[in-house]
């Protein structure tokens, strides 16, 4: 079946790779100084693209969507109701927009990008690429001629490493699954070279987080590609990627001169406190549920009741004790019912998609979702763009084939 290029689903594939890493790029020095905000213009690019995606294509949705669609329709309405006994004013009025107007849009803009074809190959290769050219700058900034956190505050620069960290680790699952698909030839090697690449540069920021979600794609996302055409090569490929990163990782921890410089490896062995704190916060948000239920602090409200203002950074740093805290129990069961039936969802159609597909999807939202259950808030679209890439794999998309063509799906 001939391939034929579409310039819109190319578009919106590149478009949508942009804008969910954009955080990332727009942070880092070398393109700090551009003269247009880049997520602006990635979505202002992406917007027109989706509409024409859903105005060409026919659309095939499993049934099994349902539940979580609606869920995460209803969250955000929930979030707008809750804001009414909520202590806070600034970071609700911060927080609503994000969570009623940029998540449902982001959320389609997974879903459809996600189903198409074209446009998920361009945006599986447009992560890569940008993942290797955060990689290059963090690399260089840490390491080269300048020192990226005297560029920017401190807030700032951790921000950006830690985009920077999420963004390597979908480029290294993408990179891993093209490995496992190329086999042990030179092909296979060079993108071994890649994975390898971007693990060493994500030892570099201090992104804890990211380093292991790079860990989970690239062990986890090439076993959904090998899988069907046998156990033995899947199970073969976590064993050996596993054992890989455990000796690479030891290598470095019983070498301290090797290690010094790697940030993020100095704050898994040595900086305890920043954990006590997460853990502290988790268990805060646990208290402040109980204590409100069963409506909860309302939108915005946990910062405050914590004794910490008007401050947003200090949100519960986990999507699901964030939901309870400030949304209550009907916020819970409704972020329940999206997101973790979004996983039930997926585990289930996996199998009845290709494995390509599959493998590539899980490289781009495995480390989203393990970053929303330690960090990051509702708000937050990259979490919603990863919702709608998972329930995409339930979606397939049909163009009207010119006559004497059957449609290239």
């Amino acid at each position: 079946m001939r391939r034929r290029l579409h310039p819109v689903a190319l578009l919106a594939g590149i478009a949508a790779a942009i804008l969910q890493l954009a955080g990332a790029l727009k942070t880092a020095p070398p393109l700090a100084a551009l003269p247009v905000d880049l997520t602006l213009a990635a979505a202002a690019a992406l917007l027109p693209c989706l509409a024409m995606l859903a105005a060409t294509r026919r659309w095939f949705i499993a049934p099994q969507l349902a539940v979580p669609l609606a869920a995460a329709l209803a969250l955000p309405l929930w979030f707008v109701i809750a804001a009414c006994w909520s202590a806070s004013r600034q970071i609700a009025a911060q927080k609503l927009p994000e969570v009623v107007l940029v998540a449902p849009v982001m959320l389609m803009a997974g879903l459809l990008v996600g189903a198409d074809p074209v446009a998920r190959r361009a945006l599986s290769g447009t992560t890569l690429l940008v993942g290797l050219a955060l990689a290059g700058i963090v690399g260089w900034g840490v390491l080269g001629g300048w020192a990226l956190r005297q560029a920017m505050d401190p807030e700032q620069a951790k921000l950006q490493y830690q985009l920077a960290g999420l963004g390597m680790a979908m480029a290294a699952g993408i990179a891993a699954v093209r490995m496992a698909e190329a086999g042990l030839g030179p092909r296979g090697l060079a993108w071994l070279a890649v994975c390898a690449a971007l693990a060493t540069a994500a030892l570099v920021p201090g992104g804890r987080a990211g380093l292991v979600s790079l860990g989970l794609g690239v062990l986890l996302a090439p076993v959904l590609r090998l899988w069907p055409a046998g156990r033995g090569a899947a199970l073969a490929w976590f064993g050996a990627g596993l054992t890989g990163a455990l000796l690479a990782i030891g290598f470095l921890v019983l070498d301290p001169d090797r290690a010094e410089g790697l940030r993020t490896l100095e704050r898994l062995t040595s900086d305890i406190g920043s954990l006590d704190a997460r853990i502290g916060l988790w268990f805060a948000a646990l208290d402040w549920a109980g204590a409100t239920a069963p409506f909860g602090l309302g939108t915005g409200g946990f910062a405050i009741a914590a004794g910490h203002g008007e401050r947003r950074g200090l949100y519960p740093h986990n999507h699901a004790l964030e939901a309870l805290a400030e949304g209550g129990l009907p916020g819970f069961l409704l972020w329940l019912a999206a997101f973790g039936g979004a996983l039930a969802v997926a585990l289930r159609l996996v199998p009845r998609v290709a494995p390509q597909r599959a493998a590539r999807v899980a490289a781009m939202v495995l480390p989203v979702a393990l970053t929303v259950m330690v960090s990051t808030d509702l708000g937050n679209r990259m979490a919603w763009f990863a919702l709608g890439l998972a329930l995409s794999l339930g979606i397939t998309a049909h163009e009207a084939a010119p006559a004497g063509e059957t449609s290239d799906v």
